[in-house]
């Protein structure tokens, strides 16, 4: 169990208890993925929690402001590793230092998994999101090779 939540005056990053917690996030995931309905965020969420998946909110007293999904895995080239998962946070509060509460909280939810390393995939074409991942000392080791077998029914941006 993941006890260090962190609190930054009245942000407060918590892992999500459940996932009727997650689905109450629907429309902040909507706001990266717009065509993900309300039933396919529940059943995916059927599918994903039992292999590791969890999610991350970050809430400024009773609003819900950013989140994140969170992987636990074993990769052979890395051990265990915490994989960070569509990191988003509201228009308002983005260059805020949310990003850096939603960094900082997996770092340590990281150690106390017992994990060797963090990582995340990302659109080649999001710059801002880069620039924010290489402040946090995140770098490039590879690249993500995608090979769409129905590529329509795929979600991006």
């Amino acid at each position: 169990m993941i006890t260090n939540d962190i609190k930054c005056m009245e942000i407060t990053v918590r892992k999500l208890i459940d996932k009727k917690e997650m689905l109450s996030f629907h429309p902040l995931i909507k706001q990266l993925y717009p065509s993900l309905s309300a039933e396919d965020y529940d059943m995916q969420l059927d599918d994903m929690i039992p292999s590791r998946y969890s999610q991350v909110g970050v809430f400024e007293g009773d609003k819900k402001i950013g989140m994140a999904g969170v992987w636990i895995g074993h990769k052979f080239w890395c051990g265990k590793f915490l994989e960070i998962d569509h990191v988003i946070v509201l228009e308002s509060y983005r260059s805020q230092g949310i990003g850096k509460l939603i960094f900082e909280f997996m770092k340590n939810m990281a150690r106390e998994e017992g994990c060797l390393s963090l990582g995340l995939d990302s659109f080649t074409h999001n710059h801002r999101s880069h620039k924010m991942f290489f402040k946090e000392d995140f770098v490039i080791k590879g690249y993500h090779f995608v090979h769409a077998l129905e590529e329509s029914k795929m979600r991006s941006f």
